[in-house]
């Protein structure tokens, strides 16, 4: 984490107008608002989401006191909710993957 000299943390404030719009212009990425801090939450929240995180614990770790707050802004992130299921049922159906040549062979020489 990033803090000041005083070991506080860094406030958003600071962090986009003295470290993040600067990083822009020097990688010669245009300062918009698609680009800006904004963004990185957004990106934040959709990769957590995608990588199964629960809706309460996104909620939290983006400071919002509802997460039902964080549901109706984040919803369109979630992964959709068949597409679970069916892996998941999937996966129940699914005979366990075959040993490696390498077993079958150890095997069948009595090792």
């Amino acid at each position: 984490m990033t803090t000041t000299r005083e070991g506080t943390v860094v406030g958003r404030n600071y962090f986009n107008g003295q470290i993040w719009k600067p990083a822009l212009r020097k990688a010669g990425v245009p300062v918009t608002r698609k680009n800006g801090t904004h963004a990185l939450r957004h990106f934040y929240a959709s990769a957590l989401l995608d990588g199964g995180e629960s809706i309460r614990a996104v909620s939290e770790y983006l400071g919002h006191a509802d997460p039902g707050f964080t549901l109706r802004v984040y919803t369109h992130l979630m992964p959709s909710s068949a597409e679970r299921t069916r892996k998941a049922i999937d996966a129940l159906f699914t005979p366990p993957s075959e040993p490696s040549g390498d077993a079958t062979s150890m095997q069948q020489d009595g090792l």
